[in-house]
């Protein structure tokens, strides 16, 4: 019984932790990032944001910055203070399911605090990957101009 009761909470919990960070996030779909890699300047008119720790090998989006999520909190002062006037910033992990909506809602409570502004002052969207990079790669790993440093050894179990 003990038992039962200890696993429900800690499901619920696990839920009720996903849905904070989901419902305070907004999404992009990997076809839409797709879309603004293809056509838009990197760094200027957007930047990506990738937080996964050791799971980063085995591939990422061409032009992200890979900042782990254990080491998030140490420089994202400075991560705010060099995109303040990127218009577009999108965070991800594997999943994009706690690491990247934490980084994001991280990110934009510290744009508020550093550069004083509120959700409609800002002009920089924040953004989260749905599906993370495991979505987007499956779908984007044999395009160059999307993704770089793919592995397949790294995702051949996801193949089988």
């Amino acid at each position: 019984m003990w038992r039962s009761i200890t696993s429900t909470s800690s499901q619920f919990s696990h839920l009720a932790h996903k849905h904070l960070f989901s419902s305070m996030a907004s999404y992009i779909s990997g076809d839409e990032l797709a879309e603004i890699i293809r056509s838009k300047r990197p760094k200027e008119d957007y930047i990506v944001v990738d937080v996964r720790d050791d799971d980063y090998a085995g591939g990422n989006i061409v032009g992200s910055i890979n900042m782990p999520s254990n080491t998030f909190l140490d420089s994202v002062d400075t991560l705010v203070k060099e995109t303040k006037d990127v218009p577009m910033v999108v965070f991800h992990c594997a999943l994009s399911q706690v690491r990247g909506p934490k980084a994001a809602r991280i990110y934009k409570e510290t744009r508020q605090n550093v550069l004083s502004e509120t959700d409609s002052t800002s002009p920089t969207k924040v953004l989260v990957l749905r599906d993370g990079f495991t979505g987007f790669q499956a779908k984007f790993k044999d395009d160059a101009k999307l993704v770089e440093k793919w592995d397949k050894d790294v995702w051949a179990s996801d193949w089988n």
